[in-house]
């Protein structure tokens, strides 16, 4: 195909995670259950910190828009490869390749940013306890999570710009993944992905490292005031406010960076697909249960909820 030709012949296959179809009925269920408890459990936390007056807080108003965001991460990825599996086919048409990439990009930028906001949360509550509800005011919260929205939106359509330019040899291509992710369709193009390859190095620099360094200086900073606190009661409240944070950026983190330095040195497709599964799926569900199995506030709303706390 030449650049600019017809792309509505143009089809994906999406080989998943196995081949053999013995094993595609429990890909399904398990797959699917993930899917309802990520869903389920990102929609109860909502659901807690509107309800209850006490959760109106700056750190529950960014933990409510991380799991709607979690929500939609796995909502771009999940449905289509159950839906795949269950009418037993395999393809992904041009038009929706580019659009779950896009989206996908969309929501992996705002888990970035919105993780980087809750840290700089946790810093002013920790660091500047006194002055922390002056600093940390509705106008702040709703720029920084304003902020991220425009930040994500933008490279996920830059992304998607730059991706509509290429062409493909045929008007199949295979790849060995379960969504279209974007190195694997730049790899599977003909014509020279040299800006692509450029844009994918200054996006990880700016929306990778970037936030990174913000979040690994703020908990520079954390660990320096809980050290100054002289009673170890006082060094235990203050580490458990920012604990969760701190196991959801390192589960974020740890797989987002293993899968990609893995595969800077695997070239086995099947083990970074299965891979990607870790900050795809994995992540997303286990999120709500780190914040709820380790915050009172949270309990105690969500049996409220449940009619147990009566």
């Amino acid at each position: 195909m030449e650049p600019g030709n017809d792309t509505q012949h143009l089809e994906f296959l999406l080989l998943g995670l196995a081949e053999n179809p013995e094993l595609q009925p429990l890909i399904f269920g398990l797959f699917l259950s993930m899917y309802l408890v990520t869903v389920l459990g990102n929609l109860l936390i909502i659901l807690a910190t509107i309800s209850d007056s006490h959760l109106h807080t700056p750190m529950y108003f960014f933990l409510s828009n991380l799991s709607f965001v979690d929500a939609c991460f796995t909502s771009t990825t999940i449905p289509k490869m159950l839906v795949n599996i269950q009418i037993q086919s395999k393809a992904i048409t041009y038009a929706g390749c580019i659009t779950q990439m896009c989206f996908f990009l969309l929501f992996a930028g705002l888990d970035d940013f919105l993780l980087t906001a809750m840290a700089y949360d946790r810093f002013v509550a920790i660091c500047h306890p006194l002055h922390y509800m002056v600093i940390m005011n509705q106008r702040l919260c709703g720029l920084l999570v304003l902020v991220s929205w425009v930040v994500s939106v933008l490279h996920a359509l830059l992304q998607t710009l730059i991706m509509l330019q290429l062409s493909f040899c045929t008007n199949l291509e295979i790849i060995p993944h379960f969504f279209c992710e974007l190195n694997q369709l730049i790899q599977r193009a003909c014509s020279d992905t040299f800006l692509n390859e450029v844009m994918i190095y200054f996006a990880a620099v700016l929306l990778i490292g970037g936030p990174l360094a913000g979040i690994l200086y703020s908990y520079c900073k954390i660990l320096s005031s809980i050290r100054a606190i002289s009673s170890a009661q006082g060094k235990y409240k203050a580490f458990s406010t920012c604990a969760s944070h701190l196991s959801v950026v390192s589960l974020f983190y740890g797989t987002t960076l293993g899968v990609y330095l893995s595969s800077a040195v695997t070239q086995n497709p099947h083990s970074i697909a299965t891979a990607s599964l870790m900050y795809t799926v994995v992540t997303p569900m286990l999120n709500p249960f780190i914040y709820s199995l380790r915050n009172k506030d949270i309990k105690n709303t969500l049996r409220r909820l449940c009619g147990k706390g009566r």
